[in-house]
């Protein structure tokens, strides 16, 4: 019985926990299980040859917002090839309206839903057993004599009970590795499958710390946490720290999901002490408009996040990632050009500009219709317009987070973009706003553009607004300090010409 365990990530650099835990809970069975991960941007032909030369009876998917288009019209010509390969499918993306799902991909053959571990580790029993009874499966939905049965949700399980994957699985050194230390969030955002989780349930700190020492001793480049929460308990987060702080190896990093109103001056004080480049933090901070955050649940003041952002701001050795969301309920155009700004002059490594998005299961899908909204009917079902803002403005902010994440984000651009702000008045999205407005208008948006380019587009930007003497100045002293002397010199002797 060949089993192939398979999903399609959104980059090569990422990989899938999930997968990992599905391989080690079911290791040491008599089963032949394979784990490949391919990505959305391998050629289908070869995703597709890969496969059905496989051999394999059983192909499980892994689904998510950003592969289930591409998973469905492979299975589906999968099962064309091979219809007697069985099509198992787990995953957020198909873990809600699951027997809909059936019934328009006749493809699918299962569906597990919700978190997978114990019952693929059932599901494996019974194929071992050659009993094929998936009735004694839970959280299963299956095809039995052209009916669609569905079975009770099973138990959560005890996280310590869980297998550590990465013990008999190799690290891909140019891969992020991801580690999952807690489940669930004691928050209800709106938007957010993890709000439909009813507790947190943590590895104990002592399990944790002997995964950490394996990352650590190991030497890998960056551990992503994916908990929602990271700090949801202040002890506990401050001894996982403690412990990356006192066992730094000096190469691996920490990305980590806080909430950034729960740090303390314990805290901070600790945090101070860290490696220049040890720990990443990720912020969701979405809106600053009380009555937005209201809406999606969320508490309705933003400023002690913003306060303890700046105090981790000006520790200086924590890189932070903040983000804001587009389209939340009553956050018009010109609100969220007064949460941009206010987010904006914090000052972050890195501001992330999403756009929201309706998922299946969550409570603002089931809003829809109360807050106007329009959204697209295929994943990632990205709001469209509400009854705040209009599809145009939408459009606009989408051309506002382009040249955000080409200068601001990328990096190596700072001292221009402050001359050129404070010149032309000093409101980030008024300027993010006219960038926009002048990169799309010369149709510098058609094709990608290296680097050096982008500074000549800056320039260009500059001299229309009168300020091209003195962006020239600083431009060339970003060109010095993010590139090299031989490519400076290059750079150059081309000239300031686009």
């Amino acid at each position: 019985m060949r089993i192939l365990l398979t999903t399609l990530n959104s980059k090569y650099v990422h990989s899938n926990l999930a997968l990992k835990y599905l391989y080690s809970v079911a290791e040491g069975s008599d089963l032949d299980i394979e784990l490949f991960e391919f990505t959305i941007n391998n050629d289908r032909d070869y995703i597709y040859t890969e496969i059905v030369r496989g051999g394999y009876d059983y192909v499980c998917f892994s689904c998510y917002i950003w592969n289930i288009g591409k998973i469905k019209d492979l299975a589906s010509d999968i099962k064309k090839a091979c219809p007697e390969v069985k099509i198992l499918l787990g995953g957020p993306e198909v873990s809600h309206e699951t027997v809909l799902f059936m019934e328009e991909n006749s493809w699918a053959d299962y569906i597990i839903r919700g978190e997978g571990e114990y019952p693929f580790f059932q599901f494996c029993k019974e194929l071992v057993l050659d009993e094929n009874d998936f009735s004694k499966v839970s959280s299963l939905t299956y095809r039995e004599n052209g009916q669609i049965l569905e079975t009770e949700d099973g138990p959560l399980l005890d996280m310590d009970t869980i297998p550590f994957p990465y013990e008999s699985l190799p690290m891909e050194p140019d891969k992020v590795v991801y580690y999952e230390s807690s489940r669930g969030c004691p928050y209800h955002c709106s938007y957010c499958l993890s709000s439909l989780e009813k507790n947190i349930r943590p590895l104990s700190v002592e399990r944790t710390r002997r995964d950490l020492g394996y990352f650590l001793y190991k030497k890998v480049k960056q551990v992503k946490f994916i908990d929602r929460t990271f700090n949801y308990d202040k002890d506990r987060a401050y001894e996982l720290w403690r412990y990356l702080i006192e066992n730094d190896n000096g190469v691996t990093n920490f990305h980590f999901e806080i909430c950034g109103e729960l740090l303390d001056d314990r805290h901070f004080d600790l945090l101070s002490t860290a490696r220049n480049g040890l720990f990443q933090f990720e912020i969701g901070i979405q809106s600053a408009n009380p009555d937005a955050l209201m809406a999606v649940d969320r508490k309705e003041s933003v400023f002690p996040i913003l306060h303890n952002v700046e105090k981790l701001l000006i520790l200086g050795n924590i890189h932070i990632h903040v983000d804001l969301i587009a389209g939340l309920p009553h956050e018009d155009y010109k609100s969220f050009a007064r949460s941009f700004n206010k987010v904006y002059e914090l000052g972050a490594d890195n501001l992330q500009l999403g756009f929201l998005k309706l998922l299946k299961g969550t409570k603002i899908r089931r809003q829809a219709s109360e807050f106007g909204y329009v959204f697209r009917e295929k994943a990632p079902y990205e709001v469209i317009s509400n009854q705040d803002l209009s599809a145009a403005e939408l459009v606009k902010l989408k051309m506002i987070e382009t040249v955000l994440d080409l200068y601001a984000n990328k990096g190596g651009f700072e001292m221009t973009l402050e001359y050129i702000l404070k010149s032309s008045g000093g409101n980030p999205f008024r300027f993010y706003e006219q960038l926009a407005d002048f990169f799309f208008s010369k149709g510098y948006q058609h094709r990608s553009h290296k680097k050096e380019d982008l500074y000549r587009i800056l320039l260009k930007f500059a001299e229309s607004k009168g300020l091209g003497e003195g962006a020239e100045v600083f431009l060339t002293e970003d060109l010095s300090r993010t590139m090299n002397f031989d490519a400076v010199k290059k750079f150059h002797k081309k000239g300031w010409e686009i």
